[in-house]
């Protein structure tokens, strides 16, 4: 006990020297010199930042989002509602059909106007959704696995949900032949004849829509660049290709509300097709694109849509690859890929494929239709003919577990 009242009041008798002393350890472990640096009169004042004047966040409201009911519901009242799409993705797809679906109970006269296909091959478009032609010879005469390539089970439940209920089917775009030809040598290197064959009033001054394209264009690997404005040539072919072949069918059909199924960069911020049909038929319109890996940017879309992953099942395959090139009968296979069931069964390189099951293979297209539906692991019947220098040629037949 008497110590502790020694030390508190020995404490209490010194306080000015232990203060002093507490200040000149606190400034020696602060870096700072005893005595080197005059105490300023007053702290600066510190600026408190104006976190809400031109904040750029954007804010959704949660109790806004809505399903896809209410969405045809709200675009029941559109002329022309464009629906963008990854090319591959299913869920896309499946959402087109949904909107079709929604909008034909809805007791909508509809067309569907599809990217997929050219303007030349219209009359087999019609004849399909008419009736009077099966699928195997629509996918043939529209030439789809020439000019799409795409997996045409993507979109078979859209054109046979317009085959079963007679909604016409619009082919919307430009030949290739005209596109590429373009891409080659500009707009102004096309014959009088193919000149003929393009809209005639074709918008160059949207510096937004160049703007945009330039930084798609800017994306490609440098060995694939070779001059912009043929790229920004293309591009307008197909956008205002598209835009006057919407323009017209409305025209002509005024009862009808048209969905227009396209890549979503060809419909993004009204830039593509949208302002150019605008510019022939002034509609009222909606645009729909899927939100996921994108901002929420109502410039644009109307309408984000946030649709789970859907994968098709996949496909049974050869595991071959084809030279499309080659002029005798069949298609002759150039190569195998790593675990080809083909290979494995014993076919060979050079060797011609003429027949899988009960379809007669001329090209790639047969290739294809004759798959269309084969799953991975099931067998089919393959038939080749087996060339030799010396000697006659040779009929084999193999059964190929599918990869």
């Amino acid at each position: 006990m008497s110590q502790s009242v020694r030390t508190t009041v020995s404490t209490h008798s010194n306080s000015r020297v232990y203060a002093a002393s507490v200040i000149a350890v606190a400034l020696l472990f602060s870096g700072a010199s005893l005595g080197a640096q005059p105490i300023p009169e007053t702290a600066p004042a510190v600026v408190t930042p104006t976190a809400l004047k031109d904040n750029p966040t954007q804010v959704l409201d949660a109790s806004l989002l809505t399903d896809m009911e209410r969405l045809i519901d709200t675009l029941s009242d559109r002329r022309v509602i464009f629906v963008g799409e990854h090319h591959d993705r299913y869920e896309d797809h499946l959402n087109q059909l949904a909107i079709i679906q929604g909008l034909h109970a809805r007791g909508k006269a509809l067309a569907i106007g599809m990217e997929f296909f050219q303007q030349p091959f219209q009359e087999f478009v019609d004849a399909y959704v008419e009736g009077r032609i099966d699928e195997a010879e629509f996918l043939r005469r529209t030439e789809y696995f020439d000019r799409w390539r795409f997996d045409y089970r993507l979109y078979r439940p859209i054109l046979r949900f317009a085959r079963e209920q007679g909604i016409p089917v619009i082919a919307l775009n430009l030949e290739s032949e005209l596109t590429r030809k373009a891409g080659d040598q500009g707009i102004a290197g096309l014959s009088e004849a193919e000149q003929a064959r393009i809209p005639a009033s074709i918008d160059r001054d949207d510096s937004a829509y160049r703007a945009r394209l330039k930084a798609v264009f800017e994306q490609h690997p440098p060995t694939m660049r070779r001059d912009f404005e043929r790229f920004l040539d293309v591009q307008l072919l197909w956008d205002e290709g598209m835009a006057e072949r919407a323009a017209n069918y409305l025209g002509e059909h005024p009862e009808r509300t048209l969905v227009v199924l396209s890549g979503s960069g060809h419909v993004e911020y009204g830039q593509g097709i949208p302002s150019r049909l605008t510019r022939r038929q002034p509609v009222a319109m909606a645009i729909v694109l899927n939100g996921r890996n994108r901002e929420p940017d109502p410039a644009a879309a109307d309408f984000f849509l946030y649709p789970t992953r859907i994968d098709l099942p996949p496909a049974g395959m050869l595991g071959v690859s084809l030279d499309t090139d080659a002029k005798d009968s069949g298609m002759r296979i150039a190569g195998f890929v790593d675990g080809s069931g083909a290979k494995a069964a014993g076919l060979e390189v050079g060797d011609h494929i003429v027949r899988i099951g009960d379809q007669q293979i001329a090209n790639y297209a047969d290739i294809r239709i004759a798959l269309l539906d084969a799953e991975p692991k099931h067998s089919v019947a393959v038939e080749v003919v087996r060339p030799h220098m010396l000697g006659a040629d040779e009929s084999k037949r193999f059964q190929v577990k599918l990869r």
